[in-house]
Formats: C-alpha cells, structure tokens, sequence
C-alpha cells in the first residue's frame, strides 16, 4: 500500500511498516518520511464505517465480524474497524481519552490483525536467552510481565510484551517478530523490583498499571522460538514446572491465542489448527506452576534457566 497523500507517522511494530493518523509513542518510529513508500498497516481516523456498524450492532451486541472485517465497541472509548489484515480504522466518541484507544489499538486491534495475516498472536511476553526466543504465556493476572521483569533485572532482553507474533516466514522454523519496547506492570510488582511508579505513566487515567519504557532492554530483531511456557497459578505454596506433550500442547497454544475466541468466525481455524501443530512440532511446551499469592519471579527465572540448559544438553 503507498503512503500517497496521507499524513501521519511512521512507526514500526511486529516486523510491519505503519503509518499511523494516532499518535503511537510506544512504537519504533520507522524512517524518515517518503510520500511514495510502501506501508503494511495504515492506522486511522475515520467515521465511514460507522454506517456498516449500526446496521450490525445493537446493545447487547457489540462484536461484529463479517468476513475478513471485524468491528467492536469499547464504551465511552471508540468503535473500531480492523479489515483485510491491512487497515484498523478508529471512530473516538466524544471525550473519549485517546491513552485508553491507543491499548486497543496496539492489544485487540493488533492481535486480530495478525491473525487476518496468518500471524499467530500468542497471550504474553517473549525474552531473548541465548540468542533465542522464549515465549512465557497465560491468561491475565499470571504474572507473565513480572517474571519477564525479573529477566530484565538480571540482563536479558525484550522481544516482546502481551502480543508475541510468531511466524514461520523462514520455511518450517518458527520466529518471533519483536514488538515494540515497552511493558505493562502492575504496582504491586514494580513495587517489588523497587520501581518508583511516579516515574512511569498509567496506562489510561486513574489505572494502578504502567506504562514501562525498556528501550535499553529491547531486541529488535526476529529470532527462533526455541520454547513454550504456560504460567498458571495452583492453590499450593509450590512451584513447579512439567514438560507437556501430546495433543494437550494444541490446547494451550489455542487458548493462549490472543483473541482466539474469532478464529472461528474469521473462517481461520483450521489453519490455526495446522500452523499450531507445525509450532509444536518444533517447539517443546512447558506447564510453570506458581502460588496464587507471594513473590515468585525469582525462583520461577531460576526454574526456567534450568530447564532450558536440561532441554539443550540432552539434545
């Protein structure tokens, strides 16, 4: 797609070029500006979908998928428009606060994005070890970027954080494509780094989770997914750690697909369902067990280190 006219700026994210009406700090900025240059993604402010929406939609449904189109509803937020793996179209309501629009933009308007485009959006964040990718995945409130953290503090890099892409555009070996350097804490876990939150902004007015710059942190360029770890939390003071296999490895990684509860609908699960069994064929998937109170990133790093050096010598 060519820039043309269009006015906006250049960000990068997800090994895709972005042109961007919305202002994204987060991001990459990508180059300097050519009117002629090819993008992938072109993000904007545009009302004329609307018209489609309010045909679709009614108050209890706020979701609409049609085709190769989703559009949803945040109140007091926005409606949004992701079509053809290419555009995310945003309509603001009325003193709607754009720090809020801008976390959909980059977490569900994303993840389905990548998935219009064959990319699987895996549910967590993603570290460099070895000049390898690893992916720690789970649902909400796992504790994902906080054991990520716990990696930074002690020298490892960021690829990615809650949206990890992975591909296989090099033949048959996974990658993941790095996202954009910053994660999303909550207080309570900078509070255990020593993190001072009044140095970092909320993510949107009145939230007790932020926004974390980890420029510094940061590896910008696609490696080799070399393994899977689901965080779960048990009701037990113990952590542990078990490597999974058989076909129970497909069902993590479709329920630690971000928003794959559409796969359905966007007519993508069977080739959800051949890609993730060619990701496992590759990939080996840990379960990582965790109290559900305490402090346990520490331990948790020191578990996975060990077993990342068991899987390597007894290949």
């Amino acid at each position: 797609m060519s820039t043309g006219t269009i006015k906006g700026t250049f960000y990068k994210a997800f090994g895709l070029k972005i042109l961007s009406e919305i202002p994204l700090p987060e991001l990459l900025n990508w180059g300097k500006r050519d009117q002629n240059e090819t993008i992938d993604i072109l993000i904007k402010l545009d009302n004329n979908f609307l018209k489609l929406w309010n045909n679709y939609s009614n108050e209890e449904r706020k979701l609409v998928v049609s085709n190769n189109l989703v559009m949803f509803e945040v109140p007091e937020t926005a409606v949004f428009c992701i079509e053809n793996g290419v555009n995310i179209l945003v309509s603001p309501m009325n003193g709607s606060d754009f720090d809020k629009i801008r976390l959909y933009i980059l977490g569900t308007c994303m993840g389905v994005l990548l998935m219009q485009r064959k990319i699987i959006p895996l549910h967590g964040s993603a570290i460099v070890i070895d000049k390898k990718a690893y992916a720690i995945i789970g649902k909400s409130g796992m504790g994902k970027s906080t054991l990520a953290t716990a990696f930074l503090s002690k020298g490892y890099q960021l690829l990615s954080d809650d949206v990890i892409a992975v591909s296989f555009e090099e033949g048959d070996v996974p990658y993941v494509v790095p996202s954009y350097p910053q994660q999303k804490l909550w207080k309570d876990s900078m509070n255990e780094f020593g993190m001072e939150t009044d140095k970092y902004r909320p993510l949107f007015e009145r939230e007790t989770k932020f926004s974390v710059p980890v420029v510094s942190n940061f590896y910008s360029q696609p490696l080799q997914l070399a393994g899977l770890f689901q965080l779960i939390k048990a009701d037990n003071n113990k952590i542990n750690i078990r490597k999974i296999e058989g076909l129970e490895r497909i069902r993590i990684v479709l329920n630690q697909t971000f928003r794959g509860s559409l796969l359905n609908q966007l007519d993508l699960s069977e080739w959800h369902f051949k890609t993730s069994l060619k990701l496992i064929e590759k990939v080996p998937v840990f379960e990582l067990q965790r109290p559900f109170t305490g402090f346990t990133a520490p331990e948790l790093l020191t578990m996975i280190l060990s077993q990342i050096k068991s899987e390597v010598n007894s290949r």
